[in-house]
């Protein structure tokens, strides 16, 4: 077991297993993914990523929420004042795209 970059909003890095350690100790590597995301690798680069069920569909609500679309007419206020103020600091000249 190694370990690689972390997870998101993680600051340790990911524990690592290799496929053939998944097949030999499939018990310590599932215990391991219960409490938070591995890699497992394959011919020494990470290829995949096991965790629990809960963690999987945490990440997945956050990115549909996210990725959501709305009209003009429906933005919540708390979006529509970011996008108001990014907007001023661009016509201003104060901010460039690409977020310098």
């Amino acid at each position: 077991m190694t370990s690689v970059h972390g997870f998101a909003g993680s600051q340790q890095p990911m524990k690592e297993f290799s496929t053939v350690e998944l097949l030999r100790d499939l018990k310590t590597v599932r215990r391991a993914a219960a409490r938070e995301p591995v890699a497992i690798t394959q011919h020494r680069k990470p290829r995949f990523v096991l965790m629990a069920l809960e963690v999987c569909e945490r990440v997945k609500s956050a990115t549909a929420v996210s990725r959501r679309v709305y009209r003009v007419e429906e933005t919540p206020p708390e979006l529509a004042a970011l996008l108001s103020a990014g907007l001023g600091r661009l016509i201003d000249g104060k901010d460039e795209v690409g977020g310098t």
